[in-house]
């Protein structure tokens, strides 16, 4: 679970001024009045320092019991959201056509009735489709043809007639009647009897996880409650192994029960809040493996598939500042780390009975600058994912040591290794797309090295690859590193300053941005419009390094790294200032705030969609699901008062003053549980009597979702919409000023 944040402490009670939007008369025109919230001060004392809250109360007290039944919220608060959403309403009024037309070209890149390439595993190929009209998508399986090994044992199978796909499960039938729904995780047992799905049923990450009989088609009693949606079945198929979500919406215990119900056992506790958890099984079926990690240091543990009721053991213990995780392959264990000062990352391999740091021996040594991403095994090889200069590639290495590579001569573009299904098996699967290239999904033969174009994402309104230029640039930084920025664009749009450009950024967690086919984009890119990524520090996209150098107290390199890209498409004539509308979400939504307090010049608009930006408040807040697993990232400003007072200086809502500011959309979920409501809600109020531009600062709650936005696909794409209209509109400046 990756953070994007939350907020603060104890809230006094009060009162909002909210009420449906009021009209001004400014000439001839009528001009929406925006909601005024009261300010009810608080005063904070912390490590010798003070602040003052005026917006403290929008937190609601009670808000753990809101994330599960957003009606429990607050009347007050709840007043300020609608007044706030009405007021966005009226003011991007004229915007609607732009909308409507935005969503229906976005839903005309979507093929409807599709399906994904089928994942073959023993005696099945798994897949899922949508059906035209679907929201949501349906889970099937068919029986499989052709030679294939089942136990260990080759099987040949041939059908005149084709044989019927079987249903496992229809999300829309599982989503009627809900605001929200969302299948987080779906996984068939291996020995392909039961098929088990979580669901999140209002956006607030509080799974419950069904099973379901596939002789009989039935779902049975007792559904497990209180999960975060991981989970994984044992080997054997005969237990159902998952993570539990605490009150305060951690992940904490690992449990098990018999996969087709029973009574309840505690696998695993942890005790260290600011710790992860997962459970999966190993590539090769041998072993349930649990997770345990937070932003730098991770230990593994694991229960032996032929044993499952017992007790989980140690990989090797956890040492802060560490990181590795582990994988099963055959005879021996397969561990990515980067231990021994090895930054970008190498992968060792250890025996099976002795797993422990001293038994570690490289397998492929650790090369500064490659950035070793990830590792997929099937019997023979092993396959890695790397990524230098915020491309990709994919590397093959058998059990003899011979490498091989697939790579891809293209200035920017997305190589993503998606791995086998079935551990016995010399076929692996990868995705190819760039910003300009729908996605092509290939079968890849590890052993002949031949691939097989199994699908390529079909866009039915039509898509020419060739209309579009798409180019990397390096801005130079501050302090002298140079930032990639990929930029898309069509071939007829001039390079003279005159088009508006977006800028996307994010810059956390060594979350890398890839530089990916997005049919949502071409929405803005066939108007006219640049779109531009910028490959900021905080990211991974040149290596682990570049994530350690935009993190804790080198945060604000995050933030020039941003400002760079923006002037260096300036200099280049992409863009001009005031032109740019910059976007940004959840960690990207902090960014967005502290570019807008630094540069508000640059931008047209600023879009801060989830936008974590109480940064002192939030990790103030050790109720807060994601705030003691997040210290190593920003900083334990309870403790430590450098961390205080370098997180302070850059805290978007702290730093709010009078400046003149762009046109500001910032967006949330009342059911978000990593950045909660409150902190948009907060931001806006405190942006909107600041700013001395007669810009609008705009708050767009949904009071029905999460994090993620809307849960159908259609919904989402209205969202999508929504946001590029508001860019579209800042550019042009198309409100009315009092």
């Amino acid at each position: 679970m990756n953070r994007r944040q939350f907020v603060a402490t104890t809230a006094a009670s009060a009162l909002a001024v909210a009420a449906s939007p009021t009209l001004a008369r400014s000439g001839a025109q009528m001009s929406p009045v925006p909601p005024v919230a009261k300010k009810i001060p608080v005063t904070i004392e912390q490590l010798g320092r003070t602040r003052t809250d005026d917006y403290q109360w929008m937190k609601d007290d009670n808000w753990q019991a809101v994330l599960r039944d957003p009606g429990l919220i607050k009347a007050d608060v709840r007043e300020n959201l609608e007044a706030e959403n009405a007021y966005r309403e009226a003011m991007m009024a004229s915007t609607l056509p732009l909308q409507a037309q935005m969503f229906e070209e976005m839903k005309g890149r979507i093929k409807e009735d599709d399906s994904s390439v089928p994942s073959p595993d023993g005696p099945w190929d798994y897949y899922v489709e949508y059906r035209t009209g679907d929201q949501h998508p349906r889970y099937m399986r068919v029986e499989r043809q052709g030679t294939f090994k089942v136990d260990g044992q080759t099987v040949t199978k041939t059908f005149i007639v084709a044989p019927t796909p079987q249903l496992l499960l229809d999300a829309n039938l599982l989503a009627e009647g809900k605001a929200y729904s969302e299948v987080s995780a779906a996984e068939h047992s291996p020995d392909h009897t039961l098929f088990a799905y979580a669901e999140d049923a209002q956006g607030s990450e509080v799974h419950q996880i069904y099973v379901r009989d596939l002789a009989t088609g039935e779902v049975l009693p007792d559904p497990i409650q209180s999960a975060n949606g991981n989970f994984t079945f044992s080997p054997c198929s005969r237990w159902i192994f998952w993570t539990n979500r605490n009150d305060n919406g951690r992940p904490d215990k690992i449990f098990r029960r018999p996969a087709r119900g029973g009574e309840t056992t505690l696998v695993y506790a942890e005790e260290d809040e600011g710790m992860f958890l997962g459970v999966d099984r190993s590539a090769d079926d041998r072993f349930v493996l649990i997770g345990i990690q937070n932003q730098e240091t991770s230990e593994a543990r694991y229960v032996p598939g032929d044993s499952p009721t017992s007790e989980p053991r140690l990989i090797a213990e956890r040492i802060v500042g560490q990181r590795y995780d582990v994988d099963h392959w055959s005879d021996r264990w397969v561990i990515r780390t980067n231990a021994d000062d090895a930054i970008d990352f190498k992968i060792v391999e250890a025996p099976t009975a002795s797993p422990d740091r001293g038994a570690w021996t490289d397998l492929v040594p650790h090369t500064p600058g490659r950035f070793i991403e990830g590792v997929a095994l099937v019997s023979d090889f092993v396959a890695r994912q790397e990524r230098a200069d915020a491309n990709t590639r994919i590397v093959i290495r058998d059990r003899a040591g011979a490498e091989h590579e697939i790579a891809v001569d293209e200035p920017a573009y997305a190589l993503s290794l998606a791995g086998a299904s079935e551990f016995d098996s010399t076929t692996m699967r990868y995705g190819y797309n760039s910003p300009s290239t729908p996605t092509s999904t290939y079968d890849y033969d590890l052993a002949t090295r031949e691939r097989t174009l199994r699908k390529v994402q079909e866009i039915p309104s039509g898509h020419n690859p060739a209309d579009y230029v798409v180019e990397r640039l390096n801005a130079p930084a501050e302090d002298g590193q140079m930032v990639p920025v990929t930029v898309l664009r069509r071939r007829s749009t001039p390079v003279d300053g005159s088009a508006p450009l977006l800028l996307y950024g994010y810059g956390s967690y060594g979350i890398p941005m890839p530089a990916s086919f997005s049919t949502g984009r071409l929405s803005l890119v066939d108007r006219g419009w640049i779109y531009a990524i910028a490959h900021i520090r905080g990211g991974s996209d040149k290596g682990w390094g570049w994530f350690l150098d935009g993190r804790k107290f080198t945060k604000k390199n995050t933030f020039t790294d941003f400002t760079a890209a923006a002037d260096h498409l300036i200099d280049r004539s992409y863009a001009r200032a005031g032109n740019i509308v910059a976007q940004g979400g959840s960690a990207g939504g902090l960014l967005m705030g502290a570019v807008v307090n630094m540069r508000p010049e640059l931008w047209a608009g600023i879009i801060g969609q989830v936008p974590f930006v109480d940064v002192i408040n939030t990790m103030s807040d050790v109720s807060l699901p994601l705030t003691p697993p997040e210290w190593p990232e920003w900083g334990n400003p309870l403790e430590d008062p450098e961390a205080y007072d370098y997180m302070m200086s850059y805290s978007p809502y702290d730093q709010v003053s009078a400046r003149a500011y762009p046109a500001i959309l910032a967006t949330g979920g009342l059911s978000d549980p990593r950045v909660t409501y409150w902190e948009p809600q907060k931001w806006v109020a405190k942006l909107r009597p600041a700013t001395t531009s007669g810009n609008p600062v705009l708050l767009k709650i949904n009071m029905e979702a999460g994090h993620g936005g809307a849960s159908g696909r259609f919904d989402y794409l209205k969202e999508v919409a929504h946001d590029y209209a508001f860019a579209v509109w800042a550019v042009e400046r198309g409100w009315e000023r009092a």
